[in-house]
Parts: structure tokens; C-alpha cells; sequence
């Protein structure tokens, strides 16, 4: 195998032609299917389903193409190293985390990490699912992952804690007259909640929060983004099911600790030992995560409703 053909794979498929590949490689369409065909020599079969529109994957280019990705963003951090070695580039540090995550927990240690390193660009993306920041982990595209760590992930994972849950009550709700901050879900069970759609992974810790107290959320309103879900609970439209990091000051009197409580292990976790410039990140991250904020109360008792993978299931777990 060489760059340029994984290279070539890897923009065929991106660009779904032939065609658009060579356009955008600047080579000839016959010296691209020269180079494939190569590379599908040395893997032992064809990669790519020829006469498709647009091109497809075979099951064999399935398995490669996550490799192919993977070494050449691992081509890119080389180069971008011996740049920044020879002064000719800044410092960059790449984070993929989940929205929800970059909205609650993030800010803090983002702003602490500009402080202490204002010569360092920080390219944060994020994603909606956690299979999501797995594969965007996997394929090279960001140097550290902030979320919920995979319970099969064979690197280093750096644990930050727990991310509590809360109930946020609509602007009219008249459990909001009975006094106490905590709420049975069962409770809720006849409510119209405001959920999110599939590909946002909220929408399965709302769901499994409630199959867990006996009952399927009844839906009045849904969304894919957790900012527009904000709004929307801010308009009045929940109940629904938030991060306490994202709720602002003002819901506070509609927020409701759910009992038994909902919570999310998150964790920041690399493919390899982490560099310095990434190592420096995580200790900035640990001591500056904001997981619960201090506005709201604080949860009581055991844990008891544990919606995504707990921490203790994972191996290379580092303290």
C-alpha cells in the first residue's frame, strides 16, 4: 500500500465519482483506476462497487477505508509536528466531544486551557452520538475524545466523573407548587414530554430513564439539538430530561432532581499515551470540568439509574 492510494480511495469515496475524485486529486479518471486497482491487488479484492451511483463500499473496502482514513490523519499530525518544530505553525490541539457536552461541560476548562496556553489553537468538534465520537476517535480526526467513554475502547481513558441529570418541569406545571427539589418519575408518566430525536444521544438517556421507572415518554415536541431543546424548555414546552451543567440560573425554579437519580460517567480518552501539549489538556480539563453547577442542588443518596457505561467497565482506565 502507498499514501496516495489510500489517498484516492478515501476521496473516491468522499466524492462518490470517479469522476469528482480525479477532479479533485488533479490527476487523470484512467491513472485513479490505475491506483485502485492496485490497492485492490494488494488487499486481495475489490474495494468499491464499480457502476454505482454513488460509488458504494464492498465489504472488504468497508474494513479498510476507516484504516486508510486513520493513516492519513496520522500523515497529517507528522507533518503538522515537524512544522511546528521548525516555527512555521501554532500549537494545535484537536477535541471531539459530544454538543451537550461542549454546551455544560467544556466552557470552564476551555477558558482555563486559553489561559494557560493563549499560543495554542484549539479546533473543537462535535458530535451527537457517542458511536459518533468513537469513530471520529478511531479514524484520526481528533487527538483527544470528552464524553462518555466506549466500554470497548483499548486506549488510555482519563476519568472526569459523574454528569448529573435533572428534570426541568414546564413554566405551568403544578408539581412546581409542591415544595422539595426531587421528583419521581413516575410522576411524569401521564406528562407530554419535549424530547429529542434518535440521533442525539439524549434522546436514549430520556428514554431508558423513564423505561426504568415503567413507562414510555408520551411526546409533544422533539428536536435533534440540545441548544434548541434548551429554548424550548425555557419557553415552557417540558418537561424533559437536561445535563444540570446546561441549565441556566434563571430555570432553577423549575428544575427537579429525578429520584431515583440519572446520571452519565464521562471521561476523556486517547488512541495512545498522550503527548505533552494533549497531557497538559487533560489536567486542565480535570481540574476545570464544571459537572454539577453550583446553582443547583446538589443530588442525594445513591446513584441508582445508570443510563450510559459505567467507568468501572472499562479497561486502561487512568487515575
Amino acid at each position: 500500500m502507498t499514501l496516495r492510494q489510500l489517498q484516492y480511495l478515501v476521496t473516491i469515496v468522499d466524492s462518490g465519482s470517479f469522476t469528482r475524485a480525479a477532479e479533485r486529486l488533479h490527476v487523470s479518471q484512467p491513472a485513479l483506476s490505475r491506483q485502485l486497482q492496485s490497492l485492490e491487488r494488494t488487499c486481495g479484492g475489490p474495494l468499491v462497487e464499480r457502476g454505482s451511483r454513488p460509488v458504494l463500499l464492498t465489504p472488504l473496502g468497508r474494513a479498510v477505508l476507516p484504516h486508510a482514513r486513520a493513516t492519513l490523519a496520522e500523515v497529517d499530525r507528522a507533518n503538522s509536528a515537524a512544522q511546528r518544530v521548525s516555527g512555521n505553525q501554532r500549537l494545535e490541539l484537536r477535541v471531539a466531544t459530544l454538543y451537550s457536552v461542549s454546551f455544560g461541560v467544556l466552557p470552564p476548562a476551555l477558558a482555563a486551557w486559553r489561559r494557560e496556553r493563549p499560543d495554542t489553537l484549539l479546533s473543537l468538534t462535535e458530535q451527537l452520538h457517542v458511536g459518533d465520537l468513537q469513530e471520529a476517535m478511531t479514524t484520526g480526526e481528533a487527538d483527544v475524545a470528552v464524553g462518555p467513554p466506549p466500554s470497548d475502547w483499548q486506549g488510555p481513558v482519563f476519568p472526569l466523573g459523574s454528569e448529573e441529570f435533572v428534570v426541568v418541569l414546564g413554566a405551568d406545571d403544578p408539581l412546581l407548587r409542591r415544595p422539595g427539589p426531587h421528583i419521581r418519575l413516575t410522576e411524569l408518566a401521564g406528562h407530554e414530554w419535549l424530547h429529542y430525536t434518535a440521533p442525539n444521544g439524549l434522546a436514549r438517556i430520556l428514554d431508558c430513564a423513564c423505561a426504568n421507572a415503567g413507562f414510555q415518554p408520551r411526546v409533544a415536541v422533539q428536536t435533534q439539538q440540545t441548544a434548541t431543546a434548551l429554548q424550548l424548555s425555557t419557553a415552557g414546552l417540558g418537561p424533559t430530561l437536561f445535563p444540570a451543567n446546561i441549565v441556566p440560573a434563571g430555570l432553577t425554579p423549575r428544575v427537579r432532581i429525578p429520584d431515583p437519580p440519572v446520571h452519565r460517567v464521562l471521561g476523556a480518552y486517547t488512541r495512545s499515551h498522550p503527548d505533552a501539549l494533549t497531557a497538559s489538556f487533560i489536567d486542565t480539563l480535570t481540574r476545570h470540568a464544571s459537572l454539577v453547577p453550583p446553582h443547583l442542588p446538589a443530588q442525594e443518596g445513591t446513584l441508582g439509574n445508570v443510563v450510559e457505561i459505567p467507568l468501572q467497565r472499562m479497561g486502561n482506565v487512568v487515575s
